[in-house]
């Protein structure tokens, strides 16, 4: 019984540093960055998005894509919606309760970006 436990416990240990070296070693997926995306995105294009399915909003000078995450957003998607096809930065600053979001929300939103918010005359 003895062997068997010590056995066991060296598995064990050895799987542990394979999964740790793999982690250490394993090449990065490159993230993208809030530069990636540079098309220009004009107001007029951007309220030509406004349902929730084809949902893209204008934050902090970014124009992301959120059609396929809201039904994933911690809150109803209901209390978004209202965004769609409009610049969104205040509310998404404040979550309209005077809160920040995130800093893993910032992280994440990165994801969804699709080009720079451009406001008509400018």
């Amino acid at each position: 019984m003895r062997k068997l436990y010590i056995s066991a416990t060296a598995v064990f240990w050895a799987m542990v540093f394979v999964f740790w070296a793999g982690s250490v070693w394993s090449p990065r997926a490159e993230q993208p960055t809030v530069g990636s995306a540079d098309r220009a995105i004009s107001a007029a294009e951007l309220a030509r998005h406004a349902l929730p399915e084809t949902c893209w909003m204008a934050i902090r000078g970014g124009v992301y894509d959120l059609g396929a995450y809201l039904p994933d957003h911690p809150s109803r998607p209901q209390v978004i919606e209202p965004w769609c096809g409009k610049d969104a930065t205040e509310a998404y600053n404040t979550k309209t309760k005077g809160r920040a979001h995130s800093k893993s929300a910032d992280e994440m939103l990165i994801n969804y970006r699709i080009g720079t918010f451009v406001p008509d005359g400018h």
